[in-house]
Parts: structure tokens; sequence; C-alpha cells
């Protein structure tokens, strides 16, 4: 197997404990709903990347050469799903946590990195940066997506705990408007960033 492991760990760890859309709607759960009960919504989000992984080591790239109008619609539908979540981080309030409205689940979590355009960008640096040309589509999928998952688990609940910490000293003040307008900012431009960037033009 020849998969560049070391590399592939720090590109990892640099790449996933960066602020992007998904780290941004982490924190904002656990802004607004408290570390406990962002927690399924966590697993989802990081079960969900593995429904990029997967395809994409098996052919997908194949398919976007051949076809390139798959990843500009994915474009479009990333930028699309970013604005609205966007849209819904700017108007959570944190300090009506325990409030009548439900937390995020496990499958809202999924749907996150497949809408990700950071998460596919991340997901196809690794393939084509960190795999040898001798390596069989098995081996290196599960390399990737092992890794990948294994500082998901770490780095995921830190940004959720970090807006769990920001909340507890924010919640009902002024401030905490202008925390979640910067958080749904940061979330947009954070996609912008990688879609003007050619992240996904391969």
């Amino acid at each position: 197997m020849s998969v560049a492991l070391a590399s592939l760990a720090v590109f990892a760890a640099s790449q996933i404990g960066t602020p992007g859309p998904a780290n941004m709607a982490l924190m904002a759960t656990g802004a607004r709903f408290g570390f406990r009960g962002a927690l399924p919504f966590v697993a989802g989000v990081a079960l969900g990347k593995q429904l990029v992984i997967w395809p994409v080591g098996f052919g997908l790239m194949e398919l976007a050469d051949q076809v390139p109008v798959v990843f500009t619609a994915l474009k479009y539908v990333s930028a699309a799903y970013v604005l609205w979540l966007a849209w819904r981080v700017a108007r959570m309030r944190i300090g009506t946590r325990g409030g009548a409205e439900e937390a995020p689940g496990f499958r809202a979590g999924l749907w996150v990195h497949p809408l990700n355009p950071k998460a596919w960008a991340m997901i196809v640096a690794a393939f084509t940066g960190f795999v040898g040309p001798d390596t069989t589509a098995i081996n290196a999928t599960a390399t990737i997506a092992a890794v990948l998952l294994g500082c998901q688990i770490i780095l995921h609940p830190v940004w959720t705990l970090a807006g769990d910490r920001i909340a507890a000293t924010v919640a009902g003040t002024p401030a905490e408007r202008y925390l979640m307008l910067t958080l749904a900012a940061l979330t947009v431009a954070s996609v912008f960033y990688v879609l003007l960037g050619g992240g996904l033009d391969k």
C-alpha cells in the first residue's frame, strides 16, 4: 500500500481543525443547544464525510473528468446550502437555550459534509496528493476514510465544546448577536474562499 500516511494525517488535521462550514455549524449548534445536546449532530457530521470519501475513491473523480458539469452543479448546490446554513446561524440566539426548538440530530449532521465544498476539496486533495499510483482503490479509500474520521472524532467535539463555552459567556448579552453574525459570515467566507480558489475544479 502506497499512501503517505504521516503527511496525510498532518494535512487532515490542518484541514479539519481550521474554520469551515462544518466547524461553524458545530460551534453554532454547541452554542445554541449545549455540548451534550449537540452530540448526535456531531456524530452525523463525522460520519457524513464517509458519504463523500467512498464514492470519490471508487470512480467519481473519473466521472467528473468525463462529465465536468457534475462538479459545476455541485458548486452551485453547495453554495446554496451554505448560504441557507449561514442564514440559520445568523438568526440563532443562544440566550434561549433549552427552549422549544429541538437540536439538529444525527440525520441533519449527515448532510453537512456532502454539501460542503471544503470537504470535497479536502478529499480530492487527499486522493491526488497522498496516494501512490500503485495503490488499490480499496486500500487508498479505506486509509483516507480512517485518517479523516480519526481527526474528526478528536477535532469536531472541540469546536462544539468551544461553542458551548463561548455561549456560557455571552448568552443574553449584546455580544450574542454579534457572535452569531460572525459565525455566519465566517461560514460564507470559508466556502467562497474554497470555490474561488478552484478546489472543486478538478
